[in-house]
């Protein structure tokens, strides 16, 4: 099956590659030019839902499978931000160092070297006829010493339940088990199959 993905993000890209080696996985910037898509809902979900639909909608193709993600981290001490925002919590344009380094000075201005935190990822599946999305979940917490060269985001400042390492640190095969986005896509590859 052909899985085309609604994002152009070559962290994430590498990332569900990996996880779903059993399906062709292609950005849709591979098939046609990229362009801006609206993520002006309230839910993970709900973006994730729009980048897949705007691509299922944009390709043209009836026979093709939209997946598409919308994740981020959600700190206690901040009152869940960056949520929704992660991507571009810095504001537009921004890039992924300058995201974890707004979220570290926030943390800081707090006067909190550490907090409660957890990443969601959602996963929205959108063929001709049908729509679906799920979920995963990772716990742990956010330091205000990034430490780490794997991974991407946040990963340099989030330290998983159980470990003593960030994500930036800790080896990829480990990371696919912790994972949020391993999580959704493992049950997002149940509904894969039964399409």
């Amino acid at each position: 099956m052909k899985l085309v993905l609604a994002t152009s993000n070559k962290g994430k890209v590498r990332e569900i590659k990996a996880l779903c080696h059993d399906f062709e996985v292609i950005p849709y910037s591979d098939l046609i030019e990229e362009f801006e898509i609206v993520e002006d809902a309230d839910t993970f979900k709900e973006n994730a839902l729009i980048k897949a639909r705007s691509v299922f909608h944009a390709l043209q193709d009836p026979d093709v499978v939209v997946l598409a993600d919308d994740s981020g981290i959600s700190v206690d001490v901040l009152g869940g931000a960056p949520g929704i925002y992660s991507a571009r919590y810095a504001g537009a344009g921004t890039n992924d160092k300058q995201n974890l380094q707004k979220l570290v000075e926030a943390l800081k201005a707090l006067g909190v070297s550490e907090s409660g935190a957890h990443y969601t990822a959602a996963i929205a599946i959108v063929t001709k006829d049908f729509e679906q999305s799920v979920h995963g979940w990772m716990y742990g917490k956010v330091i205000t010493e990034p430490r780490g060269e794997k991974g991407f985001g946040y990963d340099p400042m989030f330290i998983p339940e159980g470990f003593s390492q960030t994500l930036g640190e800790l080896d990829d095969e480990i990371k696919k088990k912790l994972s949020h986005r391993s999580k959704a896509l493992s049950l997002a590859k149940t509904i894969l199959r039964t399409l």
